[in-house]
């Protein structure tokens, strides 16, 4: 038993005689103290939970608010997932990108929460998208800040090690194997940039056809220009006009794919595919867990997909 055990029993303790109240109805008893040698961590979405369980190992438990094979972005949070929450030791989460999210951490995280938008400033949603006079209509409907940022590995890695020096306050006693495995994980990422460094580094085209403007990190580290079809919204619906526009840039620029998303419809991509005589494949985001693999893999396949997409040798 930790250090950190007597005060978690405690509170376990509490919880359960709260519960005979009916007072813990919207907890699913995972709060915190339910497993005294373990850091209860509440993560958004799989990114965060990726980080948290690679930095965190053995000595974490993990609970990710939104489901496989839903669109994180549009996330409301049922009564046990509040009560998720509320008992947490630690809150991962991304101020801007889940507004229920943030409603949930403002009423119920108190000083557990971590905001990852606050490791480095964001990307205005248009930096690394690729602008042309006649869009300003297009600039403003994906105006704010991009929260994609897990898309640049190296913006991740940084954001690991800020993570670790957190779990290092909720739990002093491991701290230091907190710091290793962010260590190692920044060996990892460091290396998956290489990889897409050397990779995309002599390319046919270097314009990316996107269903929305997700991808402007990865753009912007890896001299890409994207083309979003919608904003940073996945569910917007484009304009005619923009669909018109979209279709240009691609025959101007050879487009010979257009990417469209895990979990959201292709057929706004496959509308654009369709007029300009492209075929469509995925891209994926990365925002929920892959079907297969993890972060990683899903980042080498998508690196694969740019790499045919482009032409690159």
């Amino acid at each position: 038993m930790t250090v950190r055990s007597a005060p978690r029993v405690l509170a376990a303790a509490t919880a359960a005689l709260l519960g005979l109240g009916g007072l813990a109805a919207c907890s699913d008893g995972g709060g915190g103290g339910s497993d005294p040698d373990r850091v209860d961590v509440v993560a958004a979405f799989y990114p965060l939970q990726f980080l948290a369980e690679k930095i965190g190992g053995d000595a974490v438990r993990v609970t990710n608010l939104a489901k496989p094979g839903a669109e994180p972005h549009d996330l409301e949070l049922n009564p046990r997932q509040v009560g998720q929450v509320a008992d947490a030791e630690l809150i991962v989460y991304l101020t801007g990108f889940q507004p229920a999210v943030d409603e949930a951490v403002e009423q119920n995280g108190g000083d557990r929460a971590f905001d990852v938008a606050g490791v480095q400033p964001l990307l205005d949603a248009a930096a690394g998208g690729h602008e042309h006079e006649g869009e300003a209509g297009h600039e403003e409907e994906s105006g704010g800040k991009d929260p994609h940022l897990w898309l640049d590995p190296t913006r991740l890695a940084t954001v690991g090690d800020r993570l670790a020096e957190r779990l290092g306050k909720v739990d002093p006693g491991r701290a230091a194997d907190f710091t290793a495995r962010a260590a190692a994980l920044r060996t990892e990422l460091t290396g998956l940039d290489a990889e897409y460094t050397r990779g995309l580094a002599t390319c046919q085209r270097r314009e990316i056809v996107t269903s929305h403007t997700a991808f402007g990190y990865l753009a912007a580290h890896y001299r890409l220009e994207q083309v979003g079809i919608t904003g940073l919204s996945p569910d917007a619906e484009p304009s005619p006009q923009r669909l018109a526009e979209v279709a240009k840039e691609a025959r101007e620029h050879g487009a010979t794919t257009i990417f469209f998303e895990t979990l959201v419809s292709p057929k706004v991509a496959e509308t654009v595919a369709r007029e300009v005589g492209a075929k469509t494949a995925v891209l994926d985001p990365i925002e929920g867990p892959p079907a297969d693999g993890d972060y990683l893999s899903a980042m080498r396949a998508n690196l694969q997909t740019l790499r045919t997409a482009l032409d690159c040798s």
